[in-house]
């Protein structure tokens, strides 16, 4: 197995396992309590990070591009947070969420000039119809017809 399939496993595995403790937490406390402690799980693997980044050959605008990436990241996962602690299915925010690489896509050949090739678009459309067929709701009268009666 290639190294990079294997982190990309791991990482699947750890954001499954994340998408379903995101939701038990927001059931519990705030999103901005959620986020806060979100944060001080990065603060715990910091020393690891350090120890094994060279930061010393950063210069400004590489430091402004990695602040703004957490920015933004951060404001993502409040965001998806928020959903959660409104009542949204951890079934449906979280894959829907996860769909940002569509945005990235499109960023990168609008501003980077990257290529998609035709296979790839076809993906992407696929990707959008996904999300809108995930973001469905079942009306309430729809899901009670459905059920099936009750043993006496």
């Amino acid at each position: 197995m290639a190294y990079w399939l294997m982190l990309s496993l791991v990482a699947m595995v750890l954001w499954g396992i994340v998408g379903l403790l995101q939701k038990v937490t927001t059931n519990r406390i705030s999103a901005d309590a959620v986020l806060i402690w979100d944060r001080i799980g990065y603060v715990v693997i910091l020393p690891l990070l350090v120890i094994h980044t060279h930061l010393t050959n950063l210069g400004p605008k590489d430091m402004i591009i990695g602040t703004l990436d957490g920015i933004t990241n951060s404001l993502g996962a409040l965001f998806l947070y928020m959903s959660l602690e409104s009542g949204a299915k951890a079934s449906i925010a979280v894959p829907l969420t996860a769909l940002y690489p569509l945005l990235t896509v499109l960023l990168a050949v609008a501003l980077l000039g990257e290529r998609v090739s035709p296979l790839h678009w076809v993906g992407i459309i696929l990707a959008v119809v996904a999300a809108v067929l995930m973001s469905l709701e079942t009306p309430a009268k729809a899901e009670a017809a459905v059920e099936l009666p009750k043993a006496a």
